[in-house]
């Protein structure tokens, strides 16, 4: 079968990371479904040797992925925090008031809009999760169920619906129908509307080897360079971009109409463009030596953990991200190693990791075994959980840290 690239077409030839085959990292398990067949879908990323575009064939569609969803984003402070800072940035930047319009896609629990709606500003989330939009609607914020895309578009306005401001956090990458998905954007956007997208940065994930970011729900990984080639061939130009911390080193772009003179195009873009062509991103050896990187990784952290247990050393983990599941499916890290993992989230205690088995149990069980060692699966909040565990070195028990490299951290 030959797979094609979900921007411009062009056959995909070249792997830029294979990381073996791995369930659908939040498909968390109850205890009746272990001794079922459990389905593995290769996990193997491309690049595009036309728009470099770095990406997953996608095996499972977005409705078996996204309907019922186990991520609720109001269980991290660290993301509530830069929730709550993006919108007053954004509503002192460009003076939304009560007269616009915001619309949120992939709003989840309500954790960003419950900001601009107790500002009095008009707004509407579209969440495809039943069971995510429903605690947003009951927090009072009106949330639309329904997959984003040009039909969905094509509704909103017919509703008069349109967005003076279009939000997308962490859902481009999540989209297997890219096109459909711009192309929705620009029809949802008022003439002198704004889009601003947050997306992790490809360039951060080769820099920082933060391979366990890619997984079945990711469909596609991106460079400043490609994304403004995508977004362009929908009538839509970059104008502002900025570097942000979250998730190991994201993207926050800021698009508009082609058509619109309102917003001036900053240098920010050209500079950030400049950086990544002198980083190689369009060069495609760049791309095809990432490989080696995330081997060495594994490696390292397999003989971290053989040595911890050979002198009989206790290892947990924290927190059940779907990063966290692909780093253990493909080092082969199951109950032998980590006796269970921890969740704030009430939605994943109970479960257990898909493929690995671990089981999920809320953080206070950790006071009860004392372990030696507390491995952090979301990394990218490892000082908010750090914070938040400090008692372990009571008992002399240290962190570590997995991604870029093994790490540990009394």
């Amino acid at each position: 079968m030959t797979t094609k690239c979900r921007f411009c077409g062009t056959n995909l030839q070249h792997v830029f990371c294979n990381l073996g085959m791995s369930p659908v990292s939040n498909a968390y398990l109850k205890q009746e479904q272990l001794q079922h067949e459990e389905p593995f879908y290769p996990l193997c990323a491309y690049v595009c040797q036309s728009c470099y575009l770095v990406q997953l064939q996608a095996f499972q569609n977005s409705q078996s992925i996204f309907t019922d969803y186990a991520y609720f984003s109001s269980y991290s402070d660290t993301w509530l925090e830069h929730a709550k800072a993006y919108t007053e940035y954004m509503i002192e930047r460009f003076k939304f008031n009560s007269s616009h319009h915001i619309v949120e896609i992939a709003s989840n629990d309500g954790y960003l809009l419950q900001h601009f709606k107790t500002r009095d500003i008009p707004v509407l989330g579209i969440e495809p999760a039943e069971n995510v939009a429903k605690v947003a609607k009951s927090n009072g914020i009106p949330s639309l169920i329904k997959f984003f895309g040009q039909k969905t578009a094509i509704e909103l306005i017919r509703k008069n619906q349109q967005a003076d401001l279009l939000i997308g956090n962490n859902v481009l990458a999540h989209v297997p129908d890219l096109n459909d998905f711009v192309k929705g954007l620009k029809i949802l956007l008022k003439p002198e509307g704004i889009i601003t997208m947050e997306f992790p940065h490809l360039l951060q994930l080769m820099k920082k080897n933060q391979f366990d970011t890619i997984h079945h729900e990711h469909f596609s990984y991106f460079s400043l360079l490609t994304v403004e080639k995508v977004f362009a061939q929908h009538g839509l130009i970059l104008f502002d971009v900025e570097e942000i911390s979250t998730h190991g080193g994201s993207l926050r772009i800021f698009a508009k109409h082609q058509e619109n003179s309102n917003q001036p195009i900053l240098e920010s873009v050209n500079i950030l463009k400049q950086y990544e062509l002198q980083r190689g991103l369009a060069d495609l050896p760049t791309y095809l030596g990432f490989s080696e990187k995330v081997k060495k990784t594994k490696r390292q952290l397999l003989d971290f953990l053989i040595t911890a247990k050979r002198t009989e050393q206790s290892i947990v983990g924290y927190g059940a991200p779907a990063k966290g599941n692909t780093l253990l499916n493909y080092c082969g890290i199951r109950r032998d190693f980590i006796d269970y993992t921890v969740d704030r989230s009430p939605h994943k205690q109970g479960l257990f990791l898909p493929g690995t088995h671990i089981p999920i149990y809320s953080p206070n069980n950790i006071k009860k075994t004392k372990p030696n060692y507390l491995l952090i699966l979301p990394w990218n909040i490892k000082d908010e959980i750090i914070k938040q565990m400090a008692f372990i070195r009571t008992w002399g028990g240290k962190f570590v840290i997995p991604i870029p490299q093994i790490e540990v951290l009394p």
